[in-house]
């Protein structure tokens, strides 16, 4: 080990408040294991739009204390140069029921309060959009929530939100991470919360809080459909995370009363004991709510991640034999589902709907069929609510917005994901349609019919270290066709431009990403994203198939998904070895 890292390790092990993290560092430095040191303080956990997120472990390249201070503490740097009254508007701060959670929630409060800023943090584990509501509902500058979403239990993380209520974007990103950078070679104040409770910086956010997000829940002017929730029956899952006790208020107070909460999973558990992965989206995830869903010949099977902020939903269906089984829906259909319907509800001066360039393009064709607007966005939720801010106008204000991913707002008290206030606007929607005799499959099928069968698909494709840089080839070469299909046009998101097969063009209005977008003569769609770290790509897929007369939704699903598989085959086929 060098002169220079030996200096930096020993300088970690002097600062570092936490002695089982210096216990793990010191056992690497006993056993001379100079490779797995030099990987810990190989740089720093990268900040981005997303701030932190990585496994818990010693050293500046892993979730810990230190990181956590030093993190804080150039966020607070950053806040005081951005923002004038940030030491009496304040920062909300939130957490969930991870193991480090608390702890590294209570080290941002104390670094802030130690720079004279005002903390708002919560009494106990909090939702992910409680925190982004209460931003805007307490006019702080800020929030932080400490969470890693639905990721394994040995990871965590650092999430912010700027003073609008939205997820940070550029340039706040890179500004936040050059101040870190400088916190991190400082001193840090660290007064106690009890000092910080006395000085009059921080404030601990009770019962009352977590009451008005339920309340803004309640009186949302997008959830006041109240159609025979009688009718609905649903099994819920918190999976091992915090969203059960609001998720069964919410859905209370909207009239929902037969609600079967999955008890092994119902209370926060940083283990996950019971699942493999705690993401909606991974099989096997399910499993639990859905066995609860048929215990009770329920409707829906429903689930949050652990942090709440996202919303999975598996609809009761019946076979040819009466046999009751539940098949999850996509965040695409989920997403077409909730723009059709809020639409259906709204005002004619709130017709702005949102979604990302690798979502289903069904909602934009849905949106134009209802006289809306549906604006299309780079991945993630910090565009998606920040561009719907900035596109809304008094006569064309924000309805919804969604992402593939399990994610949706709904309305404007929450600008991030909610997946407790997708939870009650799927059940009154579910409602609405059995007050109707109808089902979630009969509105889908309705759209399909009208619009088509659409059908989405993402694959990440590995590649050999010698594949030549794929972005650069495409460009270079750039397909005439795909799978036998025409390019009618080609997105490429790195230049803002829309080029034609006729040889003409236009602008995009994006940001810049290494992203290209196929579109065919057969209205089917290819995204490729090389990634810029490792040798691989992905590719997101769509095939939209007319429905007939004569087709089922079954029937349709299947021949969509011939035609997806040899669409994705014929694709990764003509890419470069």
């Amino acid at each position: 080990m060098d002169t220079q890292l030996k200096f930096r390790v020993q300088n970690w092990l002097n600062n570092d408040p936490d002695p089982l993290m210096r216990a793990e560092l010191q056992a690497l430095l006993d056993a001379n294991d100079n490779e797995a040191i030099a990987a810990r303080f190989a740089g720093r956990l990268a900040f981005g739009t997303a701030g932190l997120r990585g496994v818990v472990g010693a050293g500046p390249t892993r979730m810990n204390r230190l990181v956590v201070q030093q993190t804080s503490a150039g966020l607070g740097a950053y806040l005081q140069a951005q923002v004038s009254d940030i030491a009496t508007r304040g920062v909300v701060i939130g957490y969930d029921g991870r193991h480090d959670s608390q702890q590294f929630a209570e080290d941002a409060a104390s670094v802030l309060c130690g720079l004279g800023i005002k903390v708002y943090l919560t009494k106990q584990i909090a939702a992910t959009p409680l925190v982004a509501f209460g931003v805007l509902h307490l006019g702080a500058g800020a929030g932080i929530v400490v969470t890693a979403s639905h990721n394994p239990p040995q990871y965590n993380g650092y999430k912010v939100y700027w003073g609008n209520g939205a997820q940070i974007i550029p340039p706040h990103d890179s500004g936040i991470a050059a101040c870190i950078e400088k916190a991190a070679t400082e001193q840090i104040k660290l007064p106690t919360l009890d000092e910080a409770l006395m000085a009059g910086h921080l404030q601990i956010l009770g019962d009352d809080f977590y009451q008005a997000y339920r309340d803004g829940v309640h009186q949302s002017p997008v959830l006041q459909n109240n159609t025979e929730p009688a009718q609905v029956s649903l099994a819920y899952t918190a999976m091992h995370g915090v969203g059960n006790e609001m998720a069964l208020n919410v859905l209370q107070d909207a009239g929902f009363d037969n609600v079967y909460s999955v008890a092994a999973q119902s209370q926060p558990d940083g283990d996950f004991p019971t699942v493999n992965f705690p993401n909606p989206e991974e099989k096997g995830a399910m499993d639990l709510v859905i066995a609860e869903a048929k215990k009770h010949n329920a409707m829906l099977a429903c689930a949050n991640d652990p942090d709440a902020d996202r919303f999975a939903v598996a609809v009761r269906t019946a076979d040819d034999n009466d046999q009751i089984n539940y098949q999850m829906l996509t965040g695409d259909q989920v997403g077409v589902l909730f723009g059709h319907y809020l639409l259906s509800h709204a005002s004619d001066n709130q017709r702005l709907t949102c979604t990302t360039i690798v979502s289903s393009s069904l909602l934009s064709k849905v949106a134009a069929s209802m006289d809306a607007t549906c604006t299309t966005t780079l991945t993630g939720f910090k565009w998606l609510t920040n561009v719907g801010m900035s596109e809304q106008t008094d006569a064309n204000q924000f309805l919804f917005a969604y992402e593939e991913a399990l994610g949706y707002t709904l309305g404007t008290m929450v600008w991030d994901k909610d997946g407790l206030s997708a939870l009650v606007g799927f059940a009154q929607l579910t409602a609405e349609l059995a007050s109707q005799g109808q089902t979630i499959w009969d509105r889908l099928e309705l759209i399909y019919r009208q619009h088509g069968f659409h059908l989405n698909s993402q694959v990440s494709i590995a590649l050999k270290p010698t594949t030549p840089n794929i972005g650069a080839y495409l460009r270079d070469n750039p397909p005439q066709a795909i799978a036998g299909h025409k390019v009618v046009s080609t997105d490429d998101i790195s230049i803002g431009k829309r080029l034609f097969a006729n040889g003409s063009e236009e602008a995009i209005n994006l940001p810049t990403s290494d992203v290209l977008i196929y579109r065919l003569d057969n209205h089917a769609r290819v995204i490729v994203r090389p990634s810029g770290t490792e040798p691989k790509i992905k590719c997101y897929y769509e095939v939209v198939e007319t429905m007939n007369a004569n087709d089922t939704l079954a029937s349709a699903q299947q021949r969509a998904q011939a035609n997806m598989d040899a669409f994705i085959n014929a694709h990764q086929a003509d890419l470069p070895k």
